[in-house]
């Protein structure tokens, strides 16, 4: 996973957010408000749930990301998250620990990094369209 993930506010706006992710060159930051996380939101969100329907570099990043807080423990063996990924076809998951405190987030490429055959499949069932977190529309 990686450790060391800055965080958004609700009411940051998706300009200074963008910034953000090319300055750490990521494509998602988890959005916090005080010390609870709040939602995901992601460089693809930017563009199907606001750039695609003529919201401005204004809108909030609270108006554009995803509510649900999807996420795994540190301590969960990879195969589990690997799995919960799948299931959920969602490419980058927060970490926390048992307090639910933020400490990282895991993605798609750390999976790679491990060696079950759980992971794979996991990569397989994560890379098909859509899924109950996909932004387009029906």
């Amino acid at each position: 996973m990686s450790k060391n993930v800055e965080i958004c506010r609700p009411d940051d706006s998706l300009q200074d957010v963008a910034r953000k992710m090319a300055t750490l060159d990521c494509g998602v930051m988890p959005v916090a408000e005080g010390d609870r996380l709040a939602g995901v939101i992601t460089d693809r969100d930017i563009a199907i749930r606001a750039v695609a329907l003529g919201k401005g570099p204004d809108t909030l990043a609270g108006d554009t990301m995803s509510p649900e807080v999807l996420y795994c423990y540190d301590d969960q063996p990879v195969d589990e998250v690997s799995v919960n990924m799948a299931a959920l076809k969602i490419r980058r998951m927060p970490v926390v620990d048992r307090e639910k405190q933020l400490v990282g987030i895991v993605s798609l490429g750390d999976l790679s990094q491990s060696d079950g055959r759980t992971t794979m499949s996991a990569f397989q069932v994560i890379s098909e369209r859509g899924g109950p977190h996909s932004q387009t529309p029906s």
